[in-house]
């Protein structure tokens, strides 16, 4: 009885739990509209996706589409999802299933499709029909995708429009958009994307048509313009291609990718793309497997009478393509594949027949009529041609020995005219045509210049000074100098030159000179300033003389050299201007001869214009000039770098540098008098020298446009 109580209470506590969630619910529903169901069905041949809300829109919901994987994506704002669940599986038509995801206040529905298709929408009620058009090889021309709503009437302008390359050489067409409010419409018409802004305007520097072939991208190029109140843009892929585009805020991408199409694969793509089956038989006769695989996929199919056995196989949801492989590896098959139909059989019979097909071709070649046929040279040399058409190298290229003539082909370069006479089978003289076809171009032109900038700070300084004294007491009449030892005087004689002492009459002994001799050095080949000072007696007959010599020298120097050279694309240039200083070389029999060694400004380079329009540049500049002279001759100062680097078109790249800093402080003085304080400063002489020197050596290379392109 108590565990039926129990019991009891529980499932009032379930129910209760159960209205509280029920209330939440239908709480948030009532104050957001929600999705409640998606749906598919077929209505008069068309698929249509219903997708029911709590409340009728306001608006049809703003899309986009994506070709690779074809996906429909539709946003609602404000809107959430009551459905309780991510994915719909729907499998039928072209509708595989349909995704709910919700982020915060939005909810954005997806439509996965096996093959892009174009689409409408309409309100019907509390829901969004989601029309799809009928699947065909190519998406119409008319199918658009509107990636944001025109909230504004006011026009603004665009920011900005730029090309980049993207991976797996894809092409992407990068718009900055004033805000994210901004209406895009995409529509493919024939074989150019239109995209147009709504309500906006594009300033005068970006009212351009950019070329963008040399990317190496299916894009050729891409013009936009002005037309009423919108901005058009108009993009020309070449070749096969798919296009997506996406917007991220205020950037809008539209990406052109290339498809590459094998002929060979059953289905293209990388790996096994094709419609899923399962299979499940015991003992199956293998031409019964492959008819029932040929009626899955409407390929035509050819097996070989040779192609027999059984086979027990079970395969659950595998792509058929994958299934077929399977199948023919596990019987030693091959198969060759024409347009759509196949052709099975063991592998050693398809090789032989290709080996019997290829000797065949050769035999028919031996017998096929020789004609002959002139090309004319427009920007390459007859000479060069010929030889890469007979060895397969051009002119000092490694040599190799393939040949695009037939044994029996010859070929003939009119240097004269630049023209070339080619005999061969037809067949050879097409494939000459199209190699002539890419070889015979204008080579682009670059501009490079050097910029050699040298500068230099010098700075010295010098103190000196002189002492001496003089005794004119002698020549007065008197006695000069001061006793000594017995009897004997020391004088200070009147010559100011070097100490010489002389004995005078009496044995007097003469003494003339100066104390200290410690004079400032010279600089930049000037002498120093010098004040002298005599301080005598009242007699004036003995002197003391004190002479002081300074001398402060400051420089700065600049070199710039700027040598320029225009060359072709992967073609070396060099330029250089100096003097060539001559030397004796002896030789082995004594005798002697005149060489001579450069001391230049020199430039060597070779560009290599890269397909996003970027330069590599090998360069080796050489900066020498004449140094001091010696026994030998003349010594050159070089300055050398030598490196390889990769500049944007126009830019400028500092490549090297060279920073060199000597600083010197000497000083010459009496021992112990130039120690003394105040009074040392008379016992020595200073000099101090502090000099810089900077080397820089700048690179801008240009990318010269020929006429045809501007």
């Amino acid at each position: 009885m108590n565990m039926n109580k129990n019991l009891l209470g529980l499932n009032v506590i379930k129910r209760l739990a159960v209205s509280l969630g029920l209330l939440l619910v239908l709480t948030v529903t009532h104050a957001q509209t929600a999705i409640e169901s998606v749906s598919g069905s077929l209505q008069g041949g068309s698929e249509v996706v219903r997708i029911d809300l709590s409340e009728a829109p306001k608006a049809e919901p703003v899309g986009f589409s994506v070709q690779s994987p074809a996906r429909i994506a539709l946003d609602f704002p404000d809107v959430v999802s009551a459905m309780g669940r991510s994915t719909v599986d729907v499998n039928q038509g072209n509708l595989k299933s349909v995704s709910v995801v919700q982020v915060g206040n939005r909810t954005r529905v997806v439509l996965n499709l096996k093959q892009a298709t174009a689409y409408k929408t309409q309100i019907q009620g509390k829901s969004i029909l989601v029309v799809l058009d009928a699947v065909s090889g190519s998406a119409p021309a008319s199918a658009v995708q509107v990636f944001a709503p025109v909230q504004s009437r006011d026009t603004q302008p665009l920011r900005d429009v730029d090309f980049r390359r993207g991976d797996a050489a894809s092409g992407r067409v990068v718009v900055s958009l004033p805000n994210n409010q901004v209406g895009v419409d995409i529509r493919q018409q024939g074989q150019t994307l239109v995209v147009e802004f709504m309500k906006t305007t594009l300033p005068e520097g970006l009212r351009r048509r950019l070329d963008v072939a040399d990317f190496g991208t299916p894009v050729k190029t891409v013009s936009t313009f002005q037309v009423g109140d919108r901005v058009r843009m108009v993009i020309e892929p070449q070749g096969d291609w798919v296009h997506s585009a996406y917007q991220s805020d205020d950037q809008f991408v539209v990406e052109v990718k290339p498809v590459k199409v094998d002929t060979t694969k059953l289905t293209q793509g990388v790996g096994f793309n094709g419609q899923k089956l399962s299979l499940n038989f015991q003992s199956i006769e293998i031409r019964s497997l492959l008819q029932v695989i040929a009626d899955f996929t409407n390929f035509n199919v050819i097996t070989s009478d040779s192609v027999t056995g059984t086979v027990t196989l079970r395969l659950q949801d595998v792509p058929w393509d994958q299934a077929l492989d399977i199948i023919m590896q596990s019987k030693g098959l091959g198969m060759r594949k024409t347009g759509n139909v196949l052709w099975i059989a063991p592998k050693d019979e398809i090789n032989t027949k290709e080996k019997l097909d290829m000797e065949a071709a050769v035999a028919l070649q031996g017998l096929e009529p020789l004609r002959t046929q002139s090309f004319q040279m427009n920007y390459t040399k007859a000479t060069e041609v010929a030889t890469q058409l007979t060895t397969g190298t051009a002119t000092g290229a490694a040599t190799g020995n393939a040949r695009l003539l037939s044994p029996r082909g010859s070929v003939i370069a009119e240097a004269r005219t630049n023209q070339l006479f080619v005999t061969d089978i037809p067949s050879k003289l097409e494939q000459v045509q199209q190699l002539i076809a890419k070889l015979d171009i204008p080579a682009r032109q670059v501009l490079i210049e050097a910029r050699i900038v040298e500068a230099s700070d010098t700075f010295g300084r010098s103190l000196g000074v002189k002492l001496g004294a003089a005794d004119l007491r002698a020549q007065q009449g008197g006695t000069g100098g001061y006793a000594i030892g017995g009897g004997n005087s020391v004088a200070f004689g009147t010559n100011y030159g070097n100490a010489v002492a002389t004995a005078g009459a009496g044995g007097v002994v003469d003494l003339t000179g100066n104390f200290v001799n410690l004079p400032a050095i010279g600089q930049n080949g000037y002498n120093p300033a010098s004040f002298a000072l005599s301080i005598f007696s009242s007699a004036a007959n003995r002197f003391l003389n004190l002479e002081l010599s300074a001398l402060e020298a400051d420089g700065k120097g600049k070199v710039v050299s700027s040598p320029r050279v225009v060359t072709a694309d992967q073609i070396k240039a060099l330029i250089e201007q100096g003097t060539e200083l001559p030397y004796q070389v002896a030789s082995s029999s004594g005798a002697t001869s005149i060489a001579f060694r450069k001391a230049n400004l020199r430039l060597e380079v070779t560009p290599q214009i890269t397909p996003e329009g970027n330069i590599i540049l090998a360069l080796d500049v050489n900066k020498d000039t004449v140094g001091q002279s010696t026994a030998a001759g003349f010594a050159i100062n070089t300055k050398h770098v030598q490196t390889q680097v990769l500049v944007e078109n126009g830019g400028t790249v500092v490549i090297g540098g060279i920073f060199e800093m000597t600083e010197t402080n000497s000083e010459t003085k009496v021992p112990l008098l130039g120690d003394l304080p105040g009074v040392g400063n008379l016992f020595k002489s200073r000099s101090k020298v502090a000099n810089k020197t900077e080397m820089l050596v700048f690179i801008t290379p240009k990318v010269v446009a020929d006429k045809a392109a501007r």
